[in-house]
């Protein structure tokens, strides 16, 4: 490990040595071709069949159907280089395309599937992509308002009427070796995919990353966190991959579990209602999530204990779980002795009652995950720990394909995101500002020279995000730097700890600080429906409207108790003096939300902008 120190600031840069490994060759593809000639038994993915039911897909399958689908690309036109659009949900076909196009050295690029005519039309004619793949009719006709403004545009297959099938057919007639002389032609520095960052101000930038970025990254993470993907010593690893494949995260779980011998499958829905059944049918040994995901558990478990009536034994259990894991993370670092006897009684006593539960509605078999795309609160990550789930939270960009840093496997200190991963170095900057330099940082952004010049600095990444290194290397995110309000008086507010913490409560679904050239700092406020539904049932309120329930006195009282509670974060100058509850949850939809969930801060304080200026009234 290297490290830099400054006296007065502390380790300023931190260097996580490379692994031992040769260097990477050929393309991603490769490997799909190269485990099926090795393994082609071995059960790559799981499917899910008309009937709903999973089936699993061979590496000897997988490779057939990436072979035909590779050929019908090259018989209807699509060339070495050409960029395809992908817009659609996460399902099998998705991967299935992205290797198809990867083997033939067409450069893939995702169009979440919410996104508007208008952001599409941008993506696409920037990327000046020639051939589209989208999953059903909305999608086709979303493309199709726009489609006479995009010359280069030339095909367009629909997912849900037969694309695949169609394609198979074009290309029967083709050769193999037709195919691998494409696939033999990739190297680490062919383009893989240009992915548009969704950003939360202007218009998105195209992020070109190589099959090297990604073998690189995927590579990394699959030797040094591979013991995390089981469940216990010996078992097959498989995940289940819910996260958009739009977004450099998802896409990352499935090279990493492509090259990595992981099984998976695919769920395209991230509700509770739909995803649940299908982790207890699916049964991974982990998951790679975003907090999101988790605080959905957590609450729904904590609902389930308040309808029972045993919502003291709930809270009690989290609490013995936070004290336990907080004891096991003191002693690994040579704090403490560990949990207690005691405290190990209590332990053994609600693994049974409360945490198992936990663990079967994530599908009985998972005790490790990874989290990433926000901050996890450092409670919340011990109960999960303390509960027989251990989360590895980490920090990443588009532009770094995934993720830089990450807790290690036996040395997690929650609250950070981690190390660098290995071959990474982590650099603050004078202004506190996060830069990385590694093999996952990419080249630049498409046609776009002044904003890759902005972002790359001799092969450094500046990130825009905020942030500290402990004297182990562990990296804590605290801000970023466009997000920075200045009061009126001149006071410099990190608004995200704030909406965090606010956030932590139940009710609460989302908070955006404002205060930038203000006298004060206060907070626009959504509810959780789900929460609030129950919230209302267990204290025989009767259902009301959003107007009249954001108006319910005991409702406020719950969410100021949210707002006192980050005031003990900060100085009474940066604290939250006043907020005000918003009727309707800002969405993506609406243009309020990134599609990785990030709020648009620019765009919530226009459309609020009236609700924003009554919070400053006299």
């Amino acid at each position: 490990m290297q490290r830099h120190e400054d006296g007065e600031r502390g380790l300023r840069e931190f260097t996580n040595p490379p692994l031992e490994s040769a260097p990477p060759v050929g393309g991603l593809a490769d490997t799909v071709f190269l485990h099926a000639e090795e393994d082609p038994l071995h059960i790559a993915l799981g499917r899910k069949d008309d009937a709903g039911r999973w089936r699993d897909v061979t590496a000897a399958e997988f490779r057939d159907e990436v072979l035909a689908l590779a050929k019908g690309l090259l018989a209807r036109g699509v060339r070495f280089g050409d960029r395809v659009a992908i817009m659609s949900r996460t399902r099998y076909e998705w991967t299935l395309f992205d290797y198809a196009l990867w083997t033939i050295g067409a450069q893939v690029v995702p169009l979440y599937p919410t996104s508007s005519a208008e952001q599409c039309f941008w993506m696409l004619y920037d990327a000046e992509v020639t051939a589209a793949v989208v999953e059903h009719e909305d999608h086709a006709m979303t493309i199709a308002t726009v489609i006479d403004r995009l010359p280069r545009l030339r095909r367009l297959w629909q997912l849900d009427a037969g694309a695949v099938q169609e394609l198979y057919d074009a290309g029967a007639h083709l050769d193999d070796r037709t195919v691998h002389r494409h696939r033999q032609a990739v190297t680490p520095d062919t383009v893989a995919t240009v992915i548009y960052t969704s950003g939360t101000t202007g218009r998105p930038k195209g992020c070109v990353l190589t099959h090297g970025n990604f073998m690189y990254e995927a590579d990394t993470v699959v030797r040094r966190w591979e013991p995390v993907f089981h469940s216990r010593k010996g078992d097959e690893a498989a995940t289940l991959l819910f996260l958009p494949l739009a977004h450099v995260f998802g896409r990352m779980v499935e090279v990493a579990a492509v090259r990595g011998k992981v099984r998976f499958g695919h769920q395209p829905q991230l509700n509770a209602s739909a995803l649940l059944p299908d982790l207890a049918a699916f049964r991974p040994t982990f998951i790679l999530a975003v907090p999101y995901i988790f605080e959905k558990v957590f609450h729904a478990a904590r609902r389930k204990a308040e309808k029972e009536g045993k919502a003291g034994a709930f809270e009690k259990a989290v609490d013995v779980a936070v004290r336990y894991a907080d004891a096991v993370e003191a002693r690994a670092w040579g704090l403490g002795p560990g949990p207690s006897a005691g405290l190990r009684m209590q332990h053994q006593l609600f693994d049974k009652l409360v945490y198992a539960k936990v663990r079967a509605a994530m599908g009985g078999r998972i005790r490790n995950a990874m989290s990433g795309g926000s901050a996890m609160d450092r409670r919340l990550g011990l109960f999960f720990a303390g509960a027989g789930v251990q989360i590895y939270e980490g920090y990443g960009l588009t532009e770094s394909t995934a993720a830089a840093t990450a807790n290690p496997p036996g040395r997690t200190r929650y609250g950070t995101v981690g190390r660098p991963i290995p071959g990474v170095t982590v650099h603050i900057a004078d202004d506190g500002e996060i830069w990385l330099h590694g093999g996952n940082v990419f080249r630049g952004y498409l046609n776009d020279p002044k904003a890759t010049d902005e972002a790359l600095h001799d092969g450094w990444l500046a990130t825009g995000d905020l942030g500290s290194l402990d004297e182990d290397g562990y990296l804590t995110i605290t801000g970023r730097k466009k997000e920075i309000l200045v009061t009126s008086g001149g006071k410099s507010v990190s608004p995200g700890a704030l909406e965090e913490r606010v956030r932590e409560h139940p009710l609460v679904a989302q908070c955006i600080v404002v205060g930038n050239d203000r006298p004060y700092v206060a907070a626009l406020v959504t509810l959780d429906q789900e929460a609030v539904e129950h919230w209302l049932m267990m204290r025989g309120k009767p259902r009301m409207s959003s107007a009249r329930l954001v108006r319910d006195t005991d409702l406020e009282a719950e969410v100021r108790r949210a707002v006192v509670a980050a005031n003990t974060l900060v100085s009474q100058a940066e604290s939250i003096r006043t907020f005000r509850i918003l009727a309707q949850p800002f969405t993506e939809e609406h243009g309020l939300l990134t599609p990785s969930l990030k709020l648009k801060r620019r765009a919530i304080e226009k459309a609020y902008a009236a609700e924003v200026e009554a919070l400053y009234r006299a």
